[in-house]
């Protein structure tokens, strides 16, 4: 197993890493809407945050060497089902590939963000 780090998304704010590549596949942690730069969660809405999420897992994917299109399954969490489909829009232009992916609605997220989105990929 290895680890991935990169400077370009989150630091992990528990014991635990970016991201954990096994054998051909990385696996993602949960990224939310936090802002690397600032440590800061961006924007307050499921749009701002969606894109923020998405920037963040394609900094991890680029540094494990995979990408969106290289996307097997994904795991959504939401605060709210009704931001669904505002949700879903942006998530649609990052994963043209349309992988596996399983959505749930959660009680609270960490820094009460709206969303949090884990990815399993191929580094092939």
């Amino acid at each position: 197993m290895e680890t991935v780090y990169t400077k370009n998304a989150p630091a992990a704010i528990g014991p635990y890493s970016q991201a954990v590549i096994c054998g051909d596949l990385v696996y993602t942690s949960g990224q939310i809407a936090i802002n690397p730069a600032t440590g800061e969660v961006e924007a307050a809405d499921i749009v701002g945050q969606t894109e923020q999420i998405m920037k963040n897992l394609g900094e991890v994917l680029l540094a494990s060497g995979s990408s969106f299109e290289k996307a097997v399954k994904t795991t959504c969490f939401l605060a709210d089902m009704g931001d669904f489909a505002a949700f879903n829009e942006v998530y649609g232009k990052y994963f043209t590939g349309k992988p596996a992916r399983s959505c749930v609605a959660v009680r609270t997220l960490p820094k009460n963000v709206l969303a949090e989105v884990e990815v399993i990929a191929s580094i092939k």
